[in-house]
């Protein structure tokens, strides 16, 4: 469906970017990975990926809170893909603290690379696309995109903003071939979260399933996860020509978390 498309997915050494980038891998788009691991590692899957799916795929250890790394990274795309047709902008981290307590340096991160950072890839990229008359632009922001919890307000901040900053995109290029929309996961079983369950199951003396099932029944009413695969389902979707005319809208994936 993509054949020959070239894409960044930003945060794609593991988790839902990994899902993603795997799923536009298929599809046959060319790849640039980006983000934090062992060298050793990300070159084996770096190489894996290539194989399987018979495309080139490229590397950027670029840090996305500093501009002029995103600004590097989108460079690096062109030279070693020949051009970016597909942004999708998934990286993220979290801290969670009351607003009275939250440190300064971890609100500034935290906006730096949940939002600052899907700005200057967006700025960097939306000129060749634009150009070239065709680009998707998908913004990984959240259920905390559209609801809010406590001790998370930098993340909610940022991720609410990414909505914004997507609207905004979609009206800039309507009508030029180019596309910008937004993902609004749930709760989706990563590594990660992983940990926190097991953590979580540690601390309150209870199994793992047990601590699953009360992570998903707080918020998700399906008690079930959302999975990478999902999410790449819908990312590719979003990057056909299938949905050209789908521009400056919000997705969500979250068990029915925002229904309520």
């Amino acid at each position: 469906m993509l054949k020959g498309k070239r894409a960044i997915v930003t945060g794609s050494t593991s988790g839902i970017g990994l899902g993603i980038a795997r799923r536009l891998a298929k599809e046959g788009c060319n790849i640039l990975l980006n983000g934090f691991g062992d060298a050793k590692e990300i070159e084996k899957l770096r190489a894996d990926l290539a194989k399987e799916f018979s495309i080139k795929v490229g590397y950027s250890g670029a840090d996305l809170s500093k501009p002029a790394d995103v600004r590097g990274m989108i460079a690096t795309g062109d030279k070693e893909l020949g051009g970016i047709d597909i942004l999708v902008n998934n990286a993220g981290i979290q801290f969670t603290s009351n607003i009275e307590d939250f440190p300064d340096e971890k609100w500034d991160q935290i906006i730096a690379i949940n939002l600052s950072a899907v700005f200057h890839g967006m700025k960097a990229v939306l000129p060749q696309m634009k150009k070239r008359g065709w680009g998707r632009i998908i913004n990984i922001a959240s259920a905390h995109g559209v609801v809010a919890s406590k001790q998370k307000s930098a993340y909610v901040a940022a991720k609410h903003g990414i909505l914004g900053l997507t609207k905004v995109g979609g009206l800039e290029c309507a009508g030029m071939g180019v596309t910008v929309n937004a993902i609004c996961p749930g709760w989706v079983l990563t590594p990660l979260v992983q940990k926190q369950i097991e953590d979580k199951a540690k601390a309150a003396g209870i199994s793992v399933k047990q601590a699953e099932i009360d992570l998903l029944s707080e918020k998700q009413p399906s008690r079930q996860f959302a999975t990478p695969e999902q999410l790449g389902g819908l990312a590719a979707f979003l990057s056909s020509d299938d949905a050209a005319q789908i521009t400056g809208a919000t997705y969500l994936m979250d068990g029915g978390w925002t229904a309520q």
